[in-house]
């Protein structure tokens, strides 16, 4: 009994020294189940305006009289918290990805690739350079025939010309972006991203150093634009104002990105090296050079679709100072339509030089050859035989639209017959008609490609070309590349370099001393 008594004295004699040493309070809190909640626990947050939140209490606060109950977050919350990031990202990513995959013209798709870069990683500025690689068995755009590689191609983000002429002064090997660009053959392994948080507190070559000191970037982040086991496309390039670098998060977010942007990328350079091949191909079966005829000047505008048209022009020398102008078009698109377009501009260049003095009788041969040869083709042409010196023109179309006339005292369209294109008919033959023009008028023959591309309706797309012929300045009209390019520029204004035209263009203009 007095051993346990004695054990039973000793420990509430320490609880009760316990008591007075450190408060009743912090005794209770010390040796409750319960344990310290933990926000109470947790880091103190920073000191925001003025207000020190370490700050400690004051004395004579006194702890509160029952201890605070051990809160924990729902079972699912961190898993909910985190999925909702996931779903947050992926938008971003989604939204991002259509707006890249709505560009359908290279320098589009590397401004959209520029402004969502720098938004993932935090940037301001930035700079790709596109440039396919080369496949070293045949020394040619690894998606191209040989000879037709494209130049590298770059775009600035917040650079003005003269930001990305500075920065091209820079030796390539010593930057990032040259050192992804350095082994770039199909086959090569991807080259990770490169991030240089303090540019300037590293060894940088003295004039990569000056151009970053002088555009004011002290950070970078360089991202290729890459495709394991095909070589790197290019790669792009995010610069910071301060010493910064992209977390974790967003680094994944821009690889993502940059995946999808290499392959769309790639299927626009096949896109451009297609419609380059075409133009090129259609550049070959048309006249390299306009004839020098004494007594006419000519001028000539001409833009093959994106698929490849079969429109055409000619301008013939023939005897005794002759001179007969042609234009038309070939029914169908692509490589066959420009085959077919070249058959058919022989056919009629042989048939001017033979019996050109009769319009009627060269495009009556033209519909036999195309009706025994082609059946299934049909074409619209005009043709001209002009003679110079008394300013005559005898002409005929088949279901062509009619030239235009453009001088001092008037502007109007010439009155030619009506009738079907070639191949339509089981014969066909139609009237010539005849016309007489005054010094300094300009003859205008066009296809109907340069009044589909305006995308009105046909009746106003003649009104729209007879005021823009009306409309050409007194001082251009002694020039027919001038009264041409005025008719071109304000039928068109985006151009003849506009990628969604569909339809070929022909303008070929006649000025008569």
């Amino acid at each position: 009994m007095l051993d346990i008594t004695s054990r039973l004295r000793v420990d509430v004699d320490a609880w009760v020294a316990a008591q007075m040493d450190m408060g009743v309070c912090d005794a209770i809190e010390r040796n409750a189940s319960a344990g310290r909640p933990a926000a109470m626990s947790a880091p103190q947050l920073p000191k925001v305006a003025g207000i020190d939140p370490t700050f400690p209490a004051p004395a004579h606060t006194s702890a509160a009289a029952h201890p605070m109950p051990d809160v924990s977050p729902p079972p699912g919350a961190v898993i909910q918290d985190r999925l909702a990031g996931w779903v947050s990202d992926l938008t971003t990513l989604h939204e991002l990805t259509e707006r890249l995959a709505a560009t359908g013209t290279l320098d589009a798709a590397l401004d959209e690739l520029l402004d969502a870069g720098a938004a993932l990683v935090g940037a301001r500025r930035g700079m790709v350079v596109l440039e396919p690689p080369r496949d070293p068995a045949h020394d040619s755009v690894h998606a191209g025939a040989p000879g037709t590689a494209p130049a590298p191609r770059a775009r600035g983000l917040g650079l003005a010309r003269a930001d990305l002429g500075h920065i091209e002064t820079v030796p390539r090997d010593v930057t990032d972006l040259g050192a992804m660009l350095r082994d770039r053959h199909p086959g090569s392994p991807a080259p990770a991203p490169v991030a240089r948080p303090d540019l300037l507190a590293g060894d940088l070559h003295p004039l990569h150093r000056e151009v970053a000191v002088r555009l004011g970037f002290a950070a970078t982040y360089t991202c290729p634009l890459a495709r394991d086991g095909s070589g790197t496309l290019g790669a792009a390039v995010w610069m910071y104002d301060e010493p910064a670098e992209p977390v974790e998060r967003q680094t994944h977010l821009v690889g993502l990105y940059m995946r999808y942007a290499t392959e769309h990328l790639a299927r626009l350079l096949e896109l451009e090296h297609a419609r380059a091949t075409v133009a090129t191909v259609a550049g070959e079966l048309l006249p390299p050079r306009l004839p020098r005829v004494p007594g006419v000047g000519l001028a000539v505008r001409h833009r093959t679709g994106e698929r490849g048209g079969g429109d055409f022009y000619d301008a013939l020398p023939l005897p005794e100072g002759a001179l007969g102008l042609a234009v038309g078009s070939v029914s169908g698109s692509g490589p066959s339509a420009l085959a077919a377009m070249g058959r058919f501009r022989a056919s009629l260049r042989a048939y001017a030089v033979m019996e050109g003095e009769d319009p009627v009788a060269v495009l009556s041969d033209l519909e036999l050859l195309l009706r025994l040869t082609e059946p299934a083709r049909t074409a619209t042409a005009l043709f001209a035989y002009a003679e110079p010196a008394a300013r005559r023109i005898v002409l005929a179309g088949a279901g062509h639209t009619p030239p235009l006339v453009i001088g001092e005292r008037r502007t109007e369209f010439a009155e030619t017959s009506l009738s079907a294109p070639l191949g339509m008919l089981s014969c066909w033959e139609a009237p010539s008609a005849e016309l007489t023009v005054e010094p300094g008028e300009t003859v205008l023959l066009y296809t109907d490609g340069l009044l589909r591309r305006t995308g009105e309706a046909m009746d106003r797309a003649f009104a729209k070309l007879h005021s823009a012929a009306a409309g050409v300045p007194r001082s251009a009209r002694s020039d027919p590349s001038a009264v041409a390019g005025h008719v071109l520029r304000t039928m068109l204004p985006d151009g003849l370099d506009r990628t969604d035209g569909a339809e070929d263009v022909v303008l070929l203009a006649a000025r008569f001393d």
